[in-house]
């Protein structure tokens, strides 16, 4: 088969939300004018899809049911007031500039606001969801091959005959499993900031800026970064976890659980109050200087799922196994993100959002943070735990399966 034509591609087609604007930050917007049950509603069936129990189709139509009556000047105008991710026009100019057609294809999306997105950037496509429309209001009606189970896949195919393009002469940048139907054999897949089924399908993966996107479409080596200030912090932030354990021996595992859960609250309030342009004092300018270029523009759950997954570990295993799990975790998974890329830019192959060097890094610093708690053949087999589970591509987000596996290993194995 030929190879692809990755320095010179002739379409290129993005994925919308959680690409080139912040993922669910929209149908956020809009919840919220709507008051606060409303919203709750949307929030949860989105919920559900990102957990796989509903499928696409079904959670678009209820929540654009709940829309219904909203006004098409409404739309435009929430979309209007969302934060633009940095350098989108000059990101695109670069594109047009080498002849390359652009499409946007968005399932999450009204097609007249991907429609008004593709005139700002100036992509050549634009597609959306269909939405019914009666005296300029919504119907709740939805449909459009958008939608589809493998709409995405029909799309392409009639924008590749249109062009007259093969699959080797197009990139695909995409998110989420949604688009897995366009992740095809010869095509250049792109995963940025993927999903679980993305970061193996995908045959590079890009996190960070846009910029880091170019390099990769015109088929110039990845080249390795230091780690920025806000990495840094977040890491560093990470890593502290390892305090976690060690201060409820001193306090008891409930206070300590309980500041947990308190802590959480406090940064679930800024974060909502930060999606509405206000700061809660000191919790906002942390999240500012942690949060990555992606996450300041979208709701940052990450702190979240960290937070739950040493809360459930700390009362679910007994010490001083929760107490290991715990260090395991925070050091070596701390550590494995960044050193990463500064040992190896080789991605594993299951994973390509990872690299052996970083698993190794992680795994060295997991084996000594382990060692603090349990005996020296405990703490490797929690690190080898902890890092194979760090490595692997899993539905659920690595905040909560590594600990928990690592407790569940090193309970085994007493």
């Amino acid at each position: 088969m030929e190879a692809p034509n990755r320095r010179n591609p002739r379409l290129a087609v993005f994925d919308v939300e959680g690409v080139l604007v912040s993922r669910n930050r929209f149908i956020f917007d809009v919840g919220k004018s709507l008051g606060v049950s409303q919203l709750l509603k949307m929030v949860f069936i989105g919920f559900l899809y990102k957990l796989g129990v509903v499928k696409l189709k079904p959670a678009l139509k209820r929540i654009f049911k709940i829309m219904r009556g909203v006004k098409i000047e409404t739309l435009m105008r929430v979309f209007d007031e969302i934060p633009s991710k940095p350098m989108l026009e000059s990101f695109f100019a670069q594109l047009k500039m080498r002849n390359c057609k652009i499409a946007l294809i968005s399932s999450g999306l009204p097609k007249v606001v991907v429609e008004k997105l593709a005139s700002m950037v100036g992509a050549d496509y634009a597609f959306g969801i269909e939405v019914g429309l009666n005296d300029g209001a919504l119907t709740g009606e939805i449909w459009g091959d958008a939608i589809e189970a493998n709409g995405k896949f029909k799309i392409l195919s009639q924008i590749i005959e249109v062009e007259g393009v093969k699959l080797e002469d197009c990139v695909v940048v995409a998110d989420d499993r949604n688009n897995s139907c366009i992740f095809l054999s010869g095509i250049h897949k792109i995963g940025y900031n993927p999903d679980f089924v993305l970061r193996f399908k995908a045959d590079t993966v890009v996190t960070g800026e846009h910029s880091r996107i170019l390099p990769i479409i015109y088929g110039n080596p990845k080249t390795r970064q230091p780690p920025s200030k806000n990495d840094i912090v977040r890491e560093a932030i990470h890593a502290s976890g390892f305090f976690v354990p060690v201060l409820a021996g001193l306090i008891g595992v409930y206070p300590v659980a309980l500041l947990i859960y308190v802590v959480s609250l406090l940064y679930f309030v800024s974060e909502l109050s930060r999606m509405n342009r206000k700061n809660l004092p000191i919790i906002s300018a942390i999240t500012r200087s942690a949060a990555s270029q992606v996450e300041l523009y979208e709701f940052a759950t990450a702190p979240l799922y960290f937070a739950i997954g040493i809360l459930i570990t700390l009362l679910l295993f007994p010490a001083p196994v929760n107490s290991a799990a715990i260090a395991i975790f925070t050091l070596g998974d701390s550590t494995a993100s960044l050193f990463g890329d500064l040992i190896s830019k080789k991605p594993l192959p299951f994973n390509k959002g990872k690299t052996l060097g970083g698993s190794l890094a992680g795994f060295f610093f997991a084996f000594l943070a382990g060692s603090v708690f349990v005996s020296p053949v405990l703490a490797l087999i929690g690190a080898a735990v902890a890092m194979l589970v760090e490595s692997l591509p899993l539905p659920v987000n690595d905040n909560i399966t590594i600990p928990l596996f690592t407790g569940l290993a090193l309970l085994l194995s007493l």
